[in-house]
């Protein structure tokens, strides 16, 4: 299977770093990865896609090997460098996959681009960060007071909470690698950015069919919050993974592969039919 890991440098905006797998002129799904995490994120998963998926996973700004500028960790920032790297890459409107930062930045995108996307999937997605008085507790008092070099004992609890389900240590080991990539100053940033982001009010303006999937043992992401997303996007439409936590890509990557391919799928047909329809008429 083709598979390509490298950096791709956009004009005004930052150098990001992507894996591309599949055909070229595959079905293009892009994948976003959650907070300190990379385009390594979705290894696990990506295994289990068809080559006639172009799977697209990419590394946001100042995470795995894409470049670190001193600002801009947000996800407006985040959606504009992806809007930049579409561009460059020729891709006109992908499924766009999201994981819990990666959700944000997705919805984002939809709202403000919405001929830009032609599904969202968004995993262990948030609702609203008003009710998040844990993360707001980590965020004080473990993020904030966090220095270079980060301690990777401090990253391996970080990452160990976020799944319920066991994974391979191979894979761990990768993630936590990948994590300890991301400076102090960016870990801050990035959560910090949480708590001011707008992007929740505007979850009802998107248009896109959208996927929800969610963990019932999920630590961060809760029900109430698949409830908003559900209420807000019309059309949308929720997959419960039982006894699973925040990474289902991770702690059931078969399954989420399938899921995530027959969205996929389902997008590629529906869009097929509705521009037909309107040839006819």
């Amino acid at each position: 299977m083709r598979r390509e890991k490298r950096i791709v440098e956009l004009p005004g905006r930052p150098a990001l770093e992507i894996i591309d797998q599949g055909y070229p002129n595959g079905t293009p799904l892009v994948l976003l990865h959650g907070v300190t995490d990379s385009c390594r994120s979705f290894d696990l998963a990506m295994k289990y896609f068809p080559q006639t998926v172009r799977a697209i996973s990419v590394s946001h700004r100042g995470h795995g090997g894409s470049d670190k500028p001193e600002n801009g960790y947000t996800s407006s920032e985040y959606a504009k460098d992806l809007l930049a790297l579409l561009d460059f890459l020729g891709l006109e409107a992908p499924v766009i996959a999201g994981h819990s930062m990666g959700s944000m930045t997705a919805s984002r995108f939809a709202f403000e681009n919405p001929g830009r996307v032609s599904g969202l999937a968004l995993i262990s997605a948030f609702g609203t960060f008003a009710d998040k008085v844990g993360i707001r507790e980590f965020l004080e008092q473990g993020i904030l007071p966090l220095e270079d070099p980060i301690d990777p004992a401090f990253v391996r609890e970080f990452q160990e909470s976020t799944f319920s389900r066991p994974i391979p240590e191979h894979f761990f080991e990768t993630i936590v690698g990948e994590s300890l990539k991301v400076p102090a100053r960016i870990w801050k940033a990035a959560c910090s950015s949480f708590f001011d982001d707008d992007v929740f009010g505007q979850l009802s303006g998107i248009k896109a069919r959208a996927l929800l999937i969610w963990g019932d043992e999920d630590a961060y992401s809760s029900r109430s919050d698949q409830e908003i997303l559900l209420d807000a996007i019309r059309g949308s439409r929720l997959k419960i993974y039982q006894g699973t936590g925040h990474a289902p890509h991770w702690e059931e990557p078969e399954r989420f592969a399938r899921d995530v391919v027959n969205f996929v799928t389902t997008v590629e047909v529906t869009k097929k039919i509705e521009t037909e329809a309107v040839g006819v008429v």
